[in-house]
């Protein structure tokens, strides 16, 4: 059995909405164990996306114990968390997210641009990436010489460039 690449309790998250304050997760309790592959699945607004902005590092919980590869989140500042996010997650948005006027190659260098790589190195990594969703061969267009299918596939693409510990993946076929 492998360790837990994310641990979650008693995870409480609030957002004010005008006067009102919707509590969006309750006390959580959740462990998932590092090598699987896992979908969160539930109706619009149940917190599927707030949960991985936490897990992510992308937002701070209100409430409870957040460790994700090893790291207590809600220990860390915003620097440390850009930092940790740097060297530990890949994400896939709900959108694509590609800057247009990059090429798929540029798009999917952009993340190694926070490593002590050389740009030759980061070229050879974006281009490998590039290569594992089968789009070597469009390395140099730009988004809007993309289909969504594609766009989608260099976003998958940055998101592993880094080689990161942990994968998120919010809805990554919505716009297909």
């Amino acid at each position: 059995m492998s360790e837990a690449m994310i641990d979650v309790r008693k995870l409480s998250k609030t957002y004010q909405r005008g006067g009102e304050v919707l509590r969006v997760l309750d006390h959580l309790d959740l462990s998932m164990e590092g090598g699987g592959f896992y979908a969160l699945m539930g109706p619009s607004g149940s917190g599927k996306t707030t949960l991985l902005n936490l897990v992510g590092g992308l937002d701070h919980p209100d409430d409870g114990q957040l460790l994700v590869a090893g790291e207590d989140l809600g220990a860390l500042d915003g620097g440390q968390l850009a930092n940790w996010r740097a060297r530990n997650v890949g994400f896939v948005f709900q959108g694509f997210n590609l800057i247009p006027v990059l090429t798929a190659l540029e798009n999917v260098t952009l993340p190694l641009l926070l490593t002590p790589l050389s740009g030759s190195q980061r070229k050879e990594h974006a281009m490998f990436a590039l290569e594992l969703v089968g789009l070597a061969d469009r390395a140099h267009h730009r988004p809007g010489q993309l289909s969504g299918g594609q766009e989608q596939r260099v976003a998958i693409a940055r998101s592993i460039v880094t080689d990161p510990k942990l994968v998120l993946a919010d809805e990554p076929t919505g716009d297909l």
